[in-house]
């Protein structure tokens, strides 16, 4: 399997396990792939355009607001993670959809002409809270918003679930389903 102008797409609410699985299937996949996620965006950006209230503001309770800024920022990197796709090299984004089926869209449209595998990824809100808690690098209060609502709409090929299930069990059905997959011609 090759990675040639594809993309695994894990969207999911912070602490939900994305990072976790995406460095584990940059190993066990065939080919060449590279993982990028929301949050390197996030650090790329300069940190006056994260809090000018155009940019990204993440409020005491957790919840994050997005204005033209960060959309700017966005737009630009997604265009760029088109063109390494493009490279024959397989991208695997993980992403939290804030403003569910239009964050959705939005990849849909930067990655035109990708064969894209939507990953959801579950985690009960109490779990991906007590994560958030020994962490300590995100707002409390964010994994909890974000556990069901960035799912709310969107379309999925497959869907993971971290709350009991294993980094490694998770990233094994992704796997498979990739293989079937992309086995197969799609």
């Amino acid at each position: 399997m090759s990675a040639q102008s594809r993309a695994i797409v894990l969207n999911g609410g912070s602490s939900s396990g994305k990072s976790s699985i995406a460095r584990l299937l940059k190993e066990r996949l065939k080919g060449r792939w590279l993982s990028f996620g929301i949050d390197d965006l996030i650090q790329a950006m300069p940190y006056r355009d994260l809090n000018d209230g155009d940019g990204l503001a993440i409020s005491p309770s957790g919840k994050v607001d997005v204005g033209g800024a960060f959309r700017a920022y966005e737009q630009a990197w997604m265009c760029g993670l088109q063109a390494v796709a493009q490279r024959q090299v397989g991208l695997i984004l993980e992403d939290v959809f804030i403003s569910g089926p239009t964050a959705q869209q939005r990849w849909k449209e930067n990655l035109r002409g990708l064969d894209i595998l939507w990953v959801g990824v579950m985690c009960l809100p109490n779990v991906a809270e007590q994560r958030e808690l020994a962490r300590g690098d995100r707002q409390k209060g964010m994994a909890r918003l974000q556990a069901e609502s960035v799912h709310a709409g969107i379309e999925y090929d497959m869907v993971v679930d971290t709350t009991s299930a294993s980094t490694g069990n998770c990233v094994d059905l992704i796997v498979m389903e990739s293989e079937r997959r992309w086995r197969s011609g799609r």
